[in-house]
Protein backbone atom coordinates (compact mmCIF):
# COMPACT_ATOMS: atom_id res chain seq x y z
CA UNK A 1 0.00 0.00 0.00
CA UNK A 2 1.21 3.35 -1.01
CA UNK A 3 0.33 6.82 0.45
CA UNK A 4 1.79 9.30 -1.00
CA UNK A 5 1.00 12.63 0.59
CA UNK A 6 2.59 16.56 0.54
CA UNK A 7 1.69 17.35 4.57
CA UNK A 8 2.14 15.04 7.97
CA UNK A 9 1.05 16.79 10.67
CA UNK A 10 1.36 16.26 14.76
CA UNK A 11 -1.38 16.02 16.73
CA UNK A 12 -2.37 19.00 18.15
CA UNK A 13 -4.70 19.89 21.04
CA UNK A 14 -7.92 21.59 20.43
CA UNK A 15 -7.41 22.18 16.92
CA UNK A 16 -9.72 22.87 14.56
CA UNK A 17 -11.44 19.66 13.04
CA UNK A 18 -10.94 18.39 9.41
CA UNK A 19 -13.62 18.37 7.13
CA UNK A 20 -13.61 14.88 4.98
CA UNK A 21 -15.88 14.61 2.04
CA UNK A 22 -17.10 11.27 0.70
CA UNK A 23 -18.68 11.61 -2.97
CA UNK A 24 -19.57 9.67 -6.11
CA UNK A 25 -18.16 12.23 -7.69
CA UNK A 26 -14.99 13.25 -9.49
CA UNK A 27 -13.71 16.76 -8.50
CA UNK A 28 -12.46 17.18 -12.31
CA UNK A 29 -15.95 15.37 -13.79
CA UNK A 30 -18.28 18.51 -13.69
CA UNK A 31 -18.01 21.73 -11.52
CA UNK A 32 -20.70 21.46 -9.47
CA UNK A 33 -22.23 21.89 -5.82
CA UNK A 34 -19.49 19.66 -4.17
CA UNK A 35 -16.75 21.87 -5.77
CA UNK A 36 -18.86 25.18 -5.11
CA UNK A 37 -19.36 24.08 -1.55
CA UNK A 38 -16.02 22.92 -0.69
CA UNK A 39 -13.67 25.35 -2.41
CA UNK A 40 -15.21 27.62 0.42
CA UNK A 41 -15.21 25.20 3.59
CA UNK A 42 -11.59 25.30 2.82
CA UNK A 43 -11.33 28.89 3.41
CA UNK A 44 -12.28 27.48 7.53
CA UNK A 45 -11.26 23.71 7.87
CA UNK A 46 -8.35 21.54 6.62
CA UNK A 47 -10.55 19.73 3.82
CA UNK A 48 -9.99 16.26 1.99
CA UNK A 49 -12.64 15.36 -0.81
CA UNK A 50 -12.61 11.42 -1.47
CA UNK A 51 -13.60 10.59 -4.91
CA UNK A 52 -14.99 7.58 -5.48
CA UNK A 53 -12.27 4.67 -5.87
CA UNK A 54 -10.97 3.90 -9.30
CA UNK A 55 -9.90 0.24 -10.31
CA UNK A 56 -6.67 -1.09 -10.99
CA UNK A 57 -4.32 -4.33 -10.88
CA UNK A 58 -1.81 -3.44 -8.59
CA UNK A 59 -1.10 -2.63 -5.24
CA UNK A 60 -3.75 -0.50 -3.37
CA UNK A 61 -2.65 3.16 -3.19
CA UNK A 62 -4.23 6.74 -3.31
CA UNK A 63 -3.01 9.65 -4.60
CA UNK A 64 -3.36 12.88 -2.72
CA UNK A 65 -3.59 16.10 -4.92
CA UNK A 66 -3.47 19.25 -3.16
CA UNK A 67 -5.61 22.21 -4.74
CA UNK A 68 -4.00 24.64 -2.10
CA UNK A 69 -3.05 23.87 1.55
CA UNK A 70 -6.62 23.95 2.61
CA UNK A 71 -8.06 21.73 0.15
CA UNK A 72 -6.85 18.21 -1.03
CA UNK A 73 -8.52 15.99 -3.58
CA UNK A 74 -7.54 12.06 -2.29
CA UNK A 75 -8.05 9.58 -5.25
CA UNK A 76 -8.08 6.10 -4.10
CA UNK A 77 -6.69 3.04 -6.46
CA UNK A 78 -8.14 -0.12 -5.41
CA UNK A 79 -6.26 -3.89 -6.47
CA UNK A 80 -9.04 -5.90 -8.43
CA UNK A 81 -6.88 -8.67 -8.16
CA UNK A 82 -7.79 -8.94 -4.35
CA UNK A 83 -11.33 -9.51 -5.56
CA UNK A 84 -14.77 -7.26 -5.00
CA UNK A 85 -15.32 -8.58 -1.96
CA UNK A 86 -12.21 -7.34 -0.48
CA UNK A 87 -13.10 -3.84 -1.66
CA UNK A 88 -14.73 -2.42 1.51
CA UNK A 89 -11.14 -3.67 3.29
CA UNK A 90 -9.07 -1.79 1.01
CA UNK A 91 -10.73 1.05 1.39
CA UNK A 92 -10.70 0.93 5.25
CA UNK A 93 -6.72 0.28 5.10
CA UNK A 94 -6.10 3.11 2.59
CA UNK A 95 -8.43 5.73 4.75
CA UNK A 96 -6.60 4.83 8.04
CA UNK A 97 -3.00 5.30 6.37
CA UNK A 98 -4.35 8.44 4.76
CA UNK A 99 -5.65 9.79 8.08
CA UNK A 100 -2.64 8.57 9.95
CA UNK A 101 -0.04 9.98 7.78
CA UNK A 102 -1.89 13.36 7.68
CA UNK A 103 -3.36 13.83 11.63
CA UNK A 104 -6.66 13.51 10.85
CA UNK A 105 -7.59 13.03 13.82
CA UNK A 106 -10.64 15.48 14.85
CA UNK A 107 -12.86 15.07 11.96
CA UNK A 108 -16.37 15.84 10.04
CA UNK A 109 -17.36 13.65 7.80
CA UNK A 110 -19.64 14.94 4.74
CA UNK A 111 -21.46 12.54 2.83
CA UNK A 112 -22.48 12.44 -0.77
CA UNK A 113 -22.83 8.79 -1.30
CA UNK A 114 -24.67 6.44 1.20
CA UNK A 115 -22.36 3.95 0.15
CA UNK A 116 -19.04 5.03 1.45
CA UNK A 117 -20.63 4.03 5.12
CA UNK A 118 -19.55 0.89 4.09
CA UNK A 119 -16.35 1.46 5.11
CA UNK A 120 -17.02 4.66 7.50
CA UNK A 121 -18.94 3.46 9.69
CA UNK A 122 -16.67 2.30 12.30
CA UNK A 123 -14.96 5.53 12.59
CA UNK A 124 -16.09 8.47 14.81
CA UNK A 125 -16.94 11.79 13.16
CA UNK A 126 -17.57 14.81 15.79
CA UNK A 127 -20.69 15.41 13.45
CA UNK A 128 -21.68 13.42 10.70
CA UNK A 129 -23.42 15.71 7.61
CA UNK A 130 -25.54 13.87 4.83
CA UNK A 131 -25.78 16.19 1.60
CA UNK A 132 -28.48 14.42 -0.60
CA UNK A 133 -28.09 16.42 -3.63
CA UNK A 134 -29.87 13.67 -5.56
CA UNK A 135 -32.26 10.59 -5.20
CA UNK A 136 -28.81 8.14 -6.03
CA UNK A 137 -31.21 5.22 -5.90
CA UNK A 138 -33.44 6.26 -9.03
CA UNK A 139 -30.19 6.93 -11.28
CA UNK A 140 -29.16 3.89 -13.86
CA UNK A 141 -26.35 1.23 -12.47
CA UNK A 142 -27.42 2.59 -8.73
CA UNK A 143 -26.18 -0.17 -6.09
CA UNK A 144 -28.31 -2.79 -4.69
CA UNK A 145 -26.77 -1.62 -1.44
CA UNK A 146 -27.54 2.31 -1.91
CA UNK A 147 -30.86 2.61 0.11
CA UNK A 148 -30.12 0.31 2.71
CA UNK A 149 -27.20 2.58 3.63
CA UNK A 150 -29.00 5.34 3.21
CA UNK A 151 -31.43 4.64 5.82
CA UNK A 152 -28.10 3.91 8.14
CA UNK A 153 -26.77 7.05 7.07
CA UNK A 154 -29.73 8.73 8.28
CA UNK A 155 -29.72 6.95 11.25
CA UNK A 156 -26.37 8.76 12.26
CA UNK A 157 -26.10 11.50 10.59
CA UNK A 158 -26.36 14.82 12.62
CA UNK A 159 -27.48 17.25 9.85
CA UNK A 160 -29.32 16.23 6.29
CA UNK A 161 -29.32 18.95 3.51
CA UNK A 162 -31.12 18.30 0.32
CA UNK A 163 -30.37 19.02 -3.28
CA UNK A 164 -33.72 20.98 -3.47
CA UNK A 165 -37.04 21.07 -2.55
CA UNK A 166 -38.49 18.13 -3.83
CA UNK A 167 -35.99 15.84 -2.30
CA UNK A 168 -36.38 17.66 0.61
CA UNK A 169 -40.34 16.67 0.93
CA UNK A 170 -39.75 13.21 -0.04
CA UNK A 171 -36.80 12.84 2.60
CA UNK A 172 -38.30 15.24 5.58
CA UNK A 173 -39.86 12.51 7.69
CA UNK A 174 -36.65 10.61 8.17
CA UNK A 175 -34.75 13.42 9.79
CA UNK A 176 -35.71 15.31 12.22
CA UNK A 177 -32.90 17.84 11.26
CA UNK A 178 -33.28 18.07 7.94
CA UNK A 179 -32.67 21.37 5.38
CA UNK A 180 -33.49 22.40 1.87
CA UNK A 181 -30.38 23.90 -0.16
CA UNK A 182 -31.94 24.11 -3.69
CA UNK A 183 -29.41 24.84 -6.34
CA UNK A 184 -27.22 27.83 -6.16
CA UNK A 185 -25.61 29.87 -8.35
CA UNK A 186 -22.21 32.09 -9.19
CA UNK A 187 -23.85 35.40 -10.68
CA UNK A 188 -20.75 37.20 -11.37
CA UNK A 189 -19.36 34.60 -13.28
CA UNK A 190 -22.72 33.64 -15.72
CA UNK A 191 -23.48 37.11 -16.26
CA UNK A 192 -20.53 37.84 -18.33
CA UNK A 193 -22.17 36.09 -21.06
CA UNK A 194 -24.35 39.17 -21.05
CA UNK A 195 -21.69 41.50 -22.91
CA UNK A 196 -19.42 38.81 -25.02
CA UNK A 197 -18.90 38.54 -28.26
CA UNK A 198 -15.88 36.48 -29.12
CA UNK A 199 -17.26 33.09 -30.16
CA UNK A 200 -15.21 30.00 -29.05
CA UNK A 201 -13.66 28.08 -32.48
CA UNK A 202 -16.24 25.15 -32.61
CA UNK A 203 -19.27 27.40 -31.86
CA UNK A 204 -19.33 30.02 -34.31
CA UNK A 205 -20.06 28.70 -37.53
CA UNK A 206 -22.86 26.90 -36.40
CA UNK A 207 -26.23 29.16 -37.85
CA UNK A 208 -28.64 30.59 -35.74
CA UNK A 209 -31.23 30.03 -33.96
CA UNK A 210 -29.08 27.92 -31.20
CA UNK A 211 -30.73 26.27 -28.72
CA UNK A 212 -28.13 25.09 -25.98
CA UNK A 213 -27.79 22.79 -23.43
CA UNK A 214 -24.38 22.03 -20.89
CA UNK A 215 -23.91 19.28 -18.45
CA UNK A 216 -24.29 15.48 -18.11
CA UNK A 217 -25.94 13.50 -21.34
CA UNK A 218 -27.24 10.34 -19.63
CA UNK A 219 -30.57 8.62 -18.69
CA UNK A 220 -32.17 11.78 -17.63
CA UNK A 221 -31.63 13.23 -21.02
CA UNK A 222 -34.74 13.26 -23.37
CA UNK A 223 -33.22 12.47 -26.62
CA UNK A 224 -36.50 11.46 -28.28
CA UNK A 225 -37.65 15.62 -27.76
CA UNK A 226 -34.70 17.14 -29.11
CA UNK A 227 -34.07 14.52 -31.83
CA UNK A 228 -38.06 15.09 -32.93
CA UNK A 229 -38.04 19.24 -32.50
CA UNK A 230 -34.83 18.93 -34.40
CA UNK A 231 -36.58 16.83 -37.34
CA UNK A 232 -39.81 19.34 -37.22
CA UNK A 233 -37.25 22.29 -37.38
CA UNK A 234 -33.94 21.72 -39.26
CA UNK A 235 -33.38 25.47 -39.37
CA UNK A 236 -32.68 25.16 -35.53
CA UNK A 237 -29.42 24.04 -33.94
CA UNK A 238 -28.81 22.22 -31.04
CA UNK A 239 -25.85 22.78 -28.99
CA UNK A 240 -24.71 19.99 -26.95
CA UNK A 241 -22.00 20.33 -23.99
CA UNK A 242 -20.98 18.10 -21.83
CA UNK A 243 -19.66 14.55 -21.36
CA UNK A 244 -22.12 11.45 -22.31
CA UNK A 245 -22.27 8.45 -19.62
CA UNK A 246 -24.32 5.49 -18.28
CA UNK A 247 -26.01 6.03 -22.28
CA UNK A 248 -24.20 3.91 -25.62
CA UNK A 249 -23.53 7.35 -27.52
CA UNK A 250 -24.54 5.29 -30.44
CA UNK A 251 -27.53 6.14 -29.60
CA UNK A 252 -27.34 9.89 -29.75
CA UNK A 253 -29.60 10.84 -32.76
CA UNK A 254 -27.14 12.45 -35.46
CA UNK A 255 -28.69 15.38 -37.62
CA UNK A 256 -26.77 17.94 -39.39
CA UNK A 257 -28.34 20.62 -36.73
CA UNK A 258 -27.24 18.75 -33.60
CA UNK A 259 -23.85 19.55 -32.85
CA UNK A 260 -21.93 17.46 -29.74
CA UNK A 261 -18.90 19.68 -28.74
CA UNK A 262 -17.72 17.98 -25.64
CA UNK A 263 -17.29 18.51 -22.48
CA UNK A 264 -16.31 22.72 -21.15
CA UNK A 265 -14.75 23.38 -18.40
CA UNK A 266 -16.61 25.49 -15.76
CA UNK A 267 -14.65 29.11 -16.77
CA UNK A 268 -15.57 28.76 -19.91
CA UNK A 269 -19.38 27.59 -20.22
CA UNK A 270 -20.43 31.90 -19.69
CA UNK A 271 -18.76 32.05 -23.82
CA UNK A 272 -20.53 29.66 -25.32
CA UNK A 273 -23.43 30.65 -23.63
CA UNK A 274 -23.19 34.10 -24.83
CA UNK A 275 -23.73 32.81 -28.97
CA UNK A 276 -27.14 30.59 -27.78
CA UNK A 277 -30.65 32.59 -28.50
CA UNK A 278 -32.20 29.79 -26.17
CA UNK A 279 -31.33 27.82 -23.47
CA UNK A 280 -32.87 24.31 -22.69
CA UNK A 281 -33.58 21.77 -20.12
CA UNK A 282 -34.77 18.78 -22.38
CA UNK A 283 -35.02 16.42 -19.30
CA UNK A 284 -36.95 13.08 -19.57
CA UNK A 285 -40.02 12.77 -16.90
CA UNK A 286 -38.71 9.27 -15.18
CA UNK A 287 -37.38 7.71 -11.64
CA UNK A 288 -34.14 9.10 -12.32
CA UNK A 289 -35.33 12.92 -12.95
CA UNK A 290 -38.45 13.00 -10.16
CA UNK A 291 -36.12 15.00 -7.33
CA UNK A 292 -33.54 16.48 -9.48
CA UNK A 293 -33.29 20.27 -9.03
CA UNK A 294 -31.06 21.72 -12.15
CA UNK A 295 -28.78 23.72 -11.29
CA UNK A 296 -28.50 24.98 -14.78
CA UNK A 297 -31.88 26.83 -14.17
CA UNK A 298 -30.38 30.04 -12.41
CA UNK A 299 -27.05 29.93 -14.16
CA UNK A 300 -28.78 30.00 -17.82
CA UNK A 301 -30.92 32.86 -16.65
CA UNK A 302 -28.10 34.69 -15.05
CA UNK A 303 -26.64 34.72 -18.02
CA UNK A 304 -29.82 36.28 -19.59
CA UNK A 305 -30.85 33.52 -21.88
CA UNK A 306 -34.60 32.37 -21.84
CA UNK A 307 -34.98 28.85 -20.80
CA UNK A 308 -37.26 26.17 -22.08
CA UNK A 309 -37.38 22.80 -19.60
CA UNK A 310 -39.80 20.06 -19.38
CA UNK A 311 -41.76 19.85 -16.20
CA UNK A 312 -38.94 18.81 -13.85
CA UNK A 313 -40.81 19.70 -10.46
CA UNK A 314 -38.24 22.14 -8.97
CA UNK A 315 -37.84 23.80 -12.23
CA UNK A 316 -41.68 24.04 -12.58
CA UNK A 317 -41.98 25.08 -8.74
CA UNK A 318 -40.96 28.20 -8.92
CA UNK A 319 -39.27 29.17 -12.13
CA UNK A 320 -42.30 28.20 -14.31
CA UNK A 321 -44.57 29.44 -11.80
CA UNK A 322 -43.01 32.46 -11.97
CA UNK A 323 -43.00 32.94 -15.80
CA UNK A 324 -38.89 32.97 -15.84
CA UNK A 325 -38.74 29.73 -17.57
CA UNK A 326 -41.23 28.35 -20.20
CA UNK A 327 -42.25 24.77 -19.66
CA UNK A 328 -42.80 22.26 -22.52
CA UNK A 329 -42.91 18.74 -22.72
CA UNK A 330 -43.94 17.69 -25.83
CA UNK A 331 -42.42 18.33 -29.14
CA UNK A 332 -45.16 21.18 -30.97
CA UNK A 333 -45.15 22.51 -26.90
CA UNK A 334 -41.69 22.87 -27.21
CA UNK A 335 -41.75 24.42 -30.67
CA UNK A 336 -44.16 26.45 -29.82
CA UNK A 337 -42.75 28.00 -26.83
CA UNK A 338 -39.16 28.28 -28.67
CA UNK A 339 -41.29 30.30 -31.36
CA UNK A 340 -42.54 32.59 -29.01
CA UNK A 341 -39.36 33.30 -27.41
CA UNK A 342 -37.55 33.62 -31.13
CA UNK A 343 -40.18 36.52 -31.74
CA UNK A 344 -40.36 38.14 -28.80
CA UNK A 345 -38.84 41.90 -28.77
CA UNK A 346 -39.40 42.63 -25.37
CA UNK A 347 -36.92 41.48 -23.07
CA UNK A 348 -36.23 44.19 -20.33
CA UNK A 349 -39.34 43.48 -18.33
CA UNK A 350 -38.36 39.55 -17.94
CA UNK A 351 -34.80 39.97 -17.35
CA UNK A 352 -35.50 42.50 -14.42
CA UNK A 353 -37.93 40.06 -12.79
CA UNK A 354 -35.11 37.17 -13.48
CA UNK A 355 -32.34 39.75 -11.39
CA UNK A 356 -34.88 40.38 -8.82
CA UNK A 357 -35.69 36.64 -8.50
CA UNK A 358 -31.68 35.43 -8.32
CA UNK A 359 -30.54 38.90 -6.34
CA UNK A 360 -30.45 36.53 -2.80
CA UNK A 361 -29.22 33.35 -5.24
CA UNK A 362 -25.55 32.68 -4.40
CA UNK A 363 -23.38 29.69 -3.38
CA UNK A 364 -21.93 32.22 -1.25
CA UNK A 365 -25.12 32.05 1.03
CA UNK A 366 -25.96 28.87 1.08
CA UNK A 367 -22.29 27.94 1.98
CA UNK A 368 -22.72 30.55 5.34
CA UNK A 369 -26.05 28.77 5.99
CA UNK A 370 -24.39 25.55 5.97
CA UNK A 371 -22.07 26.73 8.02
CA UNK A 372 -24.41 28.06 11.03
CA UNK A 373 -25.97 24.08 10.76
CA UNK A 374 -22.66 23.18 11.16
CA UNK A 375 -22.50 25.72 14.21
CA UNK A 376 -25.37 24.66 15.61
CA UNK A 377 -25.01 21.05 15.85
CA UNK A 378 -21.57 21.68 17.43
CA UNK A 379 -23.30 23.22 20.66
CA UNK A 380 -25.14 20.66 21.24
CA UNK A 381 -22.16 17.85 21.17
CA UNK A 382 -19.52 17.95 24.19
CA UNK A 383 -16.43 18.56 22.73
CA UNK A 384 -16.95 19.88 19.43
CA UNK A 385 -15.22 22.90 18.48
CA UNK A 386 -15.79 24.39 15.18
CA UNK A 387 -13.39 28.05 14.91
CA UNK A 388 -14.70 30.50 13.17
CA UNK A 389 -13.21 32.63 10.98
CA UNK A 390 -14.21 36.03 10.16
CA UNK A 391 -12.98 36.95 6.90
CA UNK A 392 -14.63 33.18 5.24
CA UNK A 393 -17.99 34.68 6.03
CA UNK A 394 -20.03 36.04 3.42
Amino acid sequence: MNVNSLTNLSKQPNKQPDLVCFSHLRWDFVFQRPQHLFTRFAKVFRTFFIEEAKHEASDSRVELNWMDENLCIVVPFLNLERGEEQVEEQMRELLAATFKQNGIENYIFWYYTPMALAFTSHLEPQITVYDCMDELSAFKFAPPRLKQLERQLLENADVVFTGGVSLYEAKKTHHPNIHPFPSSIDKDHFAQARNMEIEPADQQDIPHPRLGFYGVVDERFDLELMEKVADSKPEWHFVILGPVVKIDPASLPRRNNIHYLGSKSYRELPTYLAGWDIAVIPFARNESTRFISPTKTPEYLAAGKPVISTSISDVVDPYGKKNLVKIADEPQDFIQAAESILSSTETEHWLTQVDEFLQNNSWDRTWTLMMQQLQEVATKKPNVNIKKKKEAYV
